[in-house]
């Protein structure tokens, strides 16, 4: 299932229905006066949690457009659900970083406050940071055409992350810390059985001894992705492609 190649997505609020269908606010002029959409053309619409449908377009407007909508689908959730615990990156890379993890496919992004960041949210600007990864995790979705769109938590520290790490290991889920010092290859880890999966990706300094000690008492597993160092903001989306392959998500 999916939204077939080739057909634009837009998000729209609560699960479509087959029949005619105004997609109008933002949506609809992006549609309308960025795309241009004209009649005729199939554009899909989804609300984000796996219900979507596609259809033709009918009536255009300057700021609208009305599509026929064909029956409904709900595509499945992934398995394993994977969590990725992003360590804030610092400039440009920081929406990139979830850019990327979104495209690849992550169900949940966590912004993290690792103790080598650079990159400090303080303040609002904690509020506001959370809020910008919102906004370019639903862009990414709708590039991708996604269905199921990620959700961004609230900012944590290392000591909300440890009592997460630890729920998660003790209702059966698996963490993983990516270390580039571990000899131990997530490539090697089986993972078909897990449901639920953390990648916690640090910042450019790397994971501190103080950090890693810590998330592995509460569960985690320090793991090496490969044989190159990656950037903090490219690490969770090769890490996914990884995952992917060999739990089955892709296929």
């Amino acid at each position: 299932m999916g939204v077939p190649a080739g057909i634009a997505l837009f998000a729209v609020d609560g699960p479509p229905a087959a029949g005619r269908f105004v997609l109008d606010g933002p949506e609809g002029r992006h549609a309308a006066t960025v795309r241009r959409s004209r009649v005729g053309e199939v554009l899909a619409v989804t609300d984000g949690a796996g219900s979507w449908a596609a259809g033709p377009v009918v009536v255009t407007a300057r700021d609208a457009v009305t599509l026929d909508l064909g029956d409904p689908v709900t595509d499945p959730p992934p398995r394993p659900r994977v969590t990725v615990v992003q360590a804030l990156p610092k400039g440009e890379r920081s929406e990139l970083a979830v850019d990327l993890a979104t495209e690849a496919g992550a169900d949940v992004i966590v912004p993290w406050s690792a103790s080598r960041c650079v990159a400090r949210w303080v303040g609002d600007k904690a509020g506001r940071g959370v809020q910008r990864w919102r906004q370019v995790a639903r862009e990414a979705a709708k590039q991708s055409r996604r269905t199921r769109f990620p959700t961004v938590d609230d900012l944590h520290d290392s000591r909300a992350l440890a009592a997460r790490i630890t729920a998660l290991t003790v209702a059966g889920g698996t963490a993983l810390l990516l270390h580039e010092a571990e000899s131990n290859p997530l490539s090697e880890l089986d993972l078909t059985t897990v449901g639920e999966l953390m990648i916690v990706v640090g910042p450019e300094g790397g994971l501190s001894p103080e950090e890693i000690a810590t998330f592995t008492t509460a569960g985690a597993v320090a793991v090496r992705l490969g044989p190159e160092v990656l950037r903090t903001s490219t690490a969770a989306a090769v890490a996914l492609g990884a995952i992917g392959v060999s739990t089955g998500r892709w296929r």
